[in-house]
């Protein structure tokens, strides 16, 4: 018995059906409220340009693994972009030109590797790694969860 057309389009459908893909748009809401619960120097003026920035496939794979980006101005200017690994925190200063082109370059980067050490690593506003640099430690705002997971 060979199935009929409308069976097999109904397989197809519903093999569909768990997808339920967010638009582009709602990707890039969803992180700017995932920074508003965790990020202390989170505003909407502060986050949302620099999340807009980035790839949406970029934002997309953060969302997953639960990774944040907050904007930090307590970040030196020679040192404005930060990734902390062992929460799964990008941070910028949003107050130095060129950290959040370096930052959205950075999270593009490492988003596509699906890599994510534990490290804490620092970069410039070229985006070159500085070495031995002492940065302000993350903290999350009052009772917020960091949810970063690797698989």
């Amino acid at each position: 018995m060979k199935p009929s057309f409308a069976v097999s389009a109904l397989a197809l459908s519903l093999v569909a059906l768990p997808a339920f893909a967010q638009s582009d748009r709602e990707v890039v809401e969803q992180m700017v409220t995932r920074s508003a619960n965790v990020c202390p120097g989170h505003s909407a003026d502060r986050t949302t340009p620099t999340v807009r920035a980035t790839p949406v496939g970029a934002l997309r794979v953060m969302l997953e693994r639960g990774l944040v980006m907050c904007p930090d101005r307590r970040l030196d200017a020679d040192a404005p972009a930060v990734f902390y690994g062992r929460v799964g925190v990008f941070e910028w200063n949003p107050e130095v030109k060129g950290s959040s082109e370096a930052i959205v370059k950075k999270i593009d980067a490492m988003t596509r590797k699906d890599e994510f050490p534990p490290d804490t690593l620092v970069w410039n506003v070229q985006g070159e790694a500085l070495k031995q640099r002492t940065v302000p430690a993350f903290e999350p705002k009052p009772g917020a969860a960091v949810l970063y997971h690797v698989e």
